[in-house]
């Protein structure tokens, strides 16, 4: 396991939400970032309790990333260790209420 994906591995593990974009949650550094930092937002997530982690920063994870989840953009969204997807499926989800149940554990 490579230095990259066992650094991601550790941050979606650890971490009950974490948002792999570009930029931060307080400066998005892209429209789709900015998107799901605000799709969060909408669902009552404390941006205290979120755990962003600019691939900007770091060429392994910006790449590590795409290689772990096998999904080709960013953001990238992981609930309590699952992938959830990116800011278009984070859209969907919200609209039909699903979002919602993943991050606050019900069914």
């Amino acid at each position: 396991m490579s230095d990259a994906h066992t650094r991601i591995d550790q941050l979606v593990k650890s971490n009950d939400i974490v948002l792999f974009m570009k930029g931060s949650a307080s400066f998005p550094m892209c429209g789709f970032s900015g998107r799901a930092v605000q799709i969060l937002k909408a669902c009552g997530v404390d941006p205290k309790d979120l755990k962003t982690v600019n691939v900007l920063d770091d060429p392994e994870i910006r790449q590590g990333i795409k290689d772990y989840s096998q999904w080709p953009t960013i953001p990238q969204l992981y609930v309590k260790g699952e992938f959830i997807g990116g800011s278009d499926i984070m859209m969907e989800m919200y609209e039909s209420g699903e979002l919602q149940q993943v991050i606050t554990g019900q069914s």
